[in-house]
């Protein structure tokens, strides 16, 4: 077995299960933006009472936070990362909501929360979001931004059209349609650096959205070409893109 099997069998083979991106230490390198996005929640967490976490994965962000306010609640609706979250928030006296990944509703009541926040959501739910806010609420959140690791999906997808759903004013458009005014809106390009083709096929099992119809045999030939370039180069570098999003719900006006 050559050295292009053995890596993507052994990737192929891995659990994907949970999100645990630990296998690709040392394989993969994903920079992180400057703004130190759980830094900043860790902050605006304390100043709080009450806090959301939308499409909380296994739970790691609101389960690392070093201080939990007096009702926080976590959604999350991928199968996988339920009983995970469950665990580690419970560990914390945090509640976990089991929610449809698909119907864009949160079950909770209007003005519920002070802060409201979100490590890359599939699609943010700005009308949800705006009304589960208390007024004077923010809802603070990191999303993928634009053409994130676009060069990985077009060496092995070929050129793709020029058009994103997630671009900045996108976002800024739907916030405030939904009745949320923008604070902050910040756009970064990370580098993401591989190190092997097993990282790749193992980021791409976990990461779907970057080649929506991956599977190792459909792309053995470009994964091929990608391993050769990476054996050549030691590493093939893309840049991913991240935005980070502050809008508040205005205070009622008093008449």
């Amino acid at each position: 077995m050559g050295r292009f099997d053995e890596l993507v069998g052994e990737a192929e083979a891995a659990e994907v299960s949970g999100w645990d991106f630990d296998w690709l230490n040392g394989r993969a390198i994903e920079e992180r933006p400057t703004w130190r996005y759980f830094d900043q929640v860790s902050h605006r967490a304390a100043e709080v009472q009450s806090m959301l976490e939308i499409q909380a994965g296994t739970g790691a962000m609101t389960g690392s936070l070093p201080r939990l306010l007096a009702l926080a609640a976590a959604t999350e609706g991928f199968e996988p990362n339920v009983a995970l979250a469950a665990a580690r928030l419970r560990a914390r006296r945090a509640h976990l909501v089991v929610t449809s990944q698909s119907i864009a509703s949160l079950p909770f009541r209007n003005d519920s929360f002070d802060l409201v926040i979100s490590r890359h959501p599939i699609s943010p739910w700005w009308q949800e979001i705006a009304r589960v806010l208390r007024p004077g609420g923010s809802y603070f959140a990191q999303h993928v931004g634009p053409y994130s690791l676009r060069s990985l999906s077009e060496f092995l997808m070929g050129p793709l059209p020029n058009t994103s759903n997630r671009r900045p004013d996108t976002e800024r458009n739907a916030a405030e349609r939904a009745g949320l005014t923008v604070k902050t809106l910040l756009v970064e390009w990370p580098p993401t650096i591989f190190f092997d083709i097993g990282a790749v096929v193992y980021f791409l099992r976990m990461v779907p959205w970057i080649v929506p119809d991956f599977q190792v045999d459909r792309y053995r030939p470009e994964l091929q070409r990608l391993h050769d370039a990476i054996e050549f180069e030691g590493r093939f570098e893309t840049t991913a893109s991240r935005m980070l999003i502050d809008a508040r719900k205005p205070e009622q006006s008093v008449s």
